[in-house]
């Protein structure tokens, strides 16, 4: 019995002190199991991206701390990408024990993160590549959905485990050298104390320095960020190495940025924060011909994030100047397809918020507007790419006693009496003419052939005479086909759109262009600035008929020696089918100077809604065909010798 109870406590104590030696053993090689782990995984990191990874000093300093030093990662046969001369770094030990990674305290220096590019070598062209081994996968195999919440909410937690409460990083470079050109970005001292940091940072382009500051707060407890940055002194933030990558320049005075994250399991994630940028400038050729300024700018959103699917709530207010939107955004993955939702509704407001909150610099014609009156505005834009014939689109700019009280820098109303014309070709100007009885060439509306006018329309915008500006539908339609073919293929443009890109803004061809187009048009279709007629009549005498041939009356004259009145059903629906290809006319025609038969589908078309507006019998319909004689100077064009035109070449008033 008593040799029972003996061993009955010898049991207990052997197991502890079985458990003390374990213990003691892996305190006493911590350093060596660290080392072991980080080498398996660098090795892995190394084959798959071709990078060699070097450390001269890892050690594990009592239960939570890491010292390192001499790391360097070089990809093979490059320049050396990243250099860090000592590092110490304090993990939360009781985290640890919950297999979270939370730093408490981090000190560091030199630190270089540098890319170099030379020619087409690249020391960081390795991120771009596809891993060296990337496993096979049998048709038997189940793929796995992205759960999209999880994910991110993983990296999420990463990266606030990586930010300490306290530290100090001396001496931090990162440099972009491509050839003779570099940018250099470097923080002398990033110091963390209780959660806020500050850090002063140089920037070195080329020639140019510049300082600026850095500050803010991290809260890992409250997985909240907030920072700041501005200028040192009282000049702007400019953005480096944009310039010379892309042609752009972005300055600003101040921006700032906060971020909490909360989540509900890991199918549900929750951002909310806040941007905010001040005096911000910016200029690139595509967006405007001139320096797009933003006063103010503030965006407080609400981001929802599932298994499958992105959302930015309603519940998110973007402010531009003066004016105030809560748009909704929602992305879903179906399977291998996604579904894309786009809303805005904004009730009632001040018109002159609209356009007096327009960034200057972007809507040049709409510069210096005065407006009186209330806008309400809808928005739609619903897209399955698993049903593309589904798609939703939805725009309607509402007013209410909406007056214009003074015109900014263009007169909007010019269309309607005479006024001067400037063709553009490639941004050039290549003829200037006024549109009314001073121009010879000039030809009014009730000396044109009825059939051609209603060949044109027909063929270019059917409603012009019972539309708004815009047409819904064909916006629809164009979007659904570009979406298809994945291409920009259908514009869906109006008569008025089209008069508008060429008199209002012809000159400059990039995004903002398309903005600005339906703001114009809108105020000139809703305020009848100028009647249909004129704006048909408008649009027949400036409309690019061949190479340098503008207006109905060269148009006669180039291809059938005739006037405008005179023309032949059959000629009038081939003028209005080289309207959207002016320049390629003579692709219409077969090697023996006649028309293609490929035109006969297009004149069955056009004929069959001639007769159907009254213009021509069924009978005379059915009898059109693709037959034509060109017996003016386009003849020459035909036979292969250079155009030429009774019109001038050089610039006319």
């Amino acid at each position: 019995m008593m040799k029972t109870n003996s061993q009955k406590r010898i049991l207990p104590l052997a197991l502890s002190g079985g458990i003390l030696i374990c213990l003691i053993c892996i305190y006493s090689g911590r350093s060596v199991l660290l080392r072991s782990i980080v080498n398996r995984h660098t090795s892995r990191i190394e084959q798959t991206h071709g990078l060699c990874i070097h450390y001269d000093k890892l050690e594990m300093n009592g239960l939570n701390e890491i010292s390192l030093q001499g790391l360097s990662v070089i990809p093979e046969q490059r320049d050396t990408l990243f250099t860090l001369a000592s590092t110490r770094i304090k993990l939360n030990f009781w985290k640890l024990l919950t297999k979270k990674i939370e730093v408490s305290y981090i000190a560091a220096e030199d630190i270089r993160l540098t890319f170099t590019k030379q020619d087409s070598i690249a020391n960081y062209d390795f991120l771009f590549k596809k891993d060296r081994k990337v496993p096979s996968q049998t048709s038997g195999q189940t793929v796995t959905e992205i759960n999209y919440a999880e994910r991110i909410n993983k990296l999420l937690n990463l990266c606030y485990g990586f930010l300490p409460e306290n530290g100090q990083l001396k001496q931090i470079y990162i440099t972009e050298r491509k050839d003779s050109n570099f940018v250099s970005m470097v923080f002398p001292s990033f110091i963390i104390k209780e959660n806020k940091f500050r850090s002063t940072i140089e920037i070195h382009e080329d020639t140019l320095t510049r300082h600026w500051i850095a500050d803010g707060e991290l809260k890992q407890s409250a997985n909240t960020l907030m920072a700041k940055l501005y200028s040192a002194d009282s000049t702007k933030v400019s953005i480096p190495y944009i310039t010379r990558r892309f042609g752009a320049k972005v300055t600003f005075d101040t921006l700032s940025y906060s971020m909490t994250k909360e989540s509900n399991g890991k199918n549900q994630l929750y951002l909310n924060g806040k941007a905010k940028v001040n005096g911000l400038d910016i200029f690139h050729k595509v967006l405007s011909p001139e320096v797009i300024h933003l006063d103010r700018g503030h965006l407080g959103y609400q981001m929802n994030i599932s298994d499958h699917s992105f959302e930015l709530d309603s519940t998110t207010t973007v402010i531009f100047n003066k004016i105030q939107v809560h748009p909704y955004l929602r992305a879903e993955k179906k399977k291998d397809l996604w579904h894309f939702t786009a809303a805005v509704d904004k009730s009632w407001f001040p018109a002159d918020e609209l356009f007096s909150s327009l960034p200057k610099g972007l809507f040049n014609n709409l510069e210096g507007i005065k407006t009186s009156g209330e806008l309400a505005y809808h928005f739609l834009l619903d897209i399955d790419f698993a049903q593309l014939d589904s798609l939703k689109l939805e725009s309607e700019l509402k007013e209410r006693n909406f007056e214009i009280v003074e015109y900014g820098d263009t007169q909007l109303s010019k269309m309607s009496g005479e006024f001067v014309y400037t063709a553009y070709e490639n941004g050039m100007p290549v003829r200037t003419f006024p549109v009314g009885p001073s121009w010879e060439h000039f030809t009014p509306l009730d000396s044109i052939s009825p059939i051609l006018q209603m060949s044109v329309m027909q063929s270019e915008d059917g409603a012009f005479y019972y539309h708004h500006g815009f047409l819904p539908d064909a916006l629809r339609e164009a979007l659904i086909y570009d979406l298809q073919v994945k291409r920009f293929a259908r514009g869906g443009s109006t008569i008025t759109m089209q008069l508008v890109k060429n008199v209002f803004l012809n000159k400059n061809k990039n995004f903002a262009r398309k903005l600005e187009e339906a703001l114009i048009v809108w105020i000139i279709e809703t305020k009848r600035l100028t009647s249909k007629e004129r704006m048909y009549e408008v649009y027949l005498n400036i409309a690019e008929w061949g190479p340098l041939i503008y207006g109905i009356q060269e148009a006669s004259a180039y291809y059938f020696n005739k006037r405008p009145s005179q023309l032949t059903t059959e000629e009038s629906i081939f003028l209005a089918s080289i309207i959207p290809k002016p320049k390629h006319f003579r692709s219409s025609f077969a090697e023996n100077g006649k028309l293609k038969e490929s035109m006969e589908g297009y004149y069955k078309l056009i004929a069959g809604r001639l007769a159907q507006k009254g213009l021509i019998s069924e009978i005379e319909a059915d009898t059109i065909r693709p037959e034509i004689q060109v017996t003016g100077d386009a003849l020459n064009s035909l036979a292969g010798k250079t155009p030429e035109s009774s019109s001038p070449t050089a610039e006319e008033q």
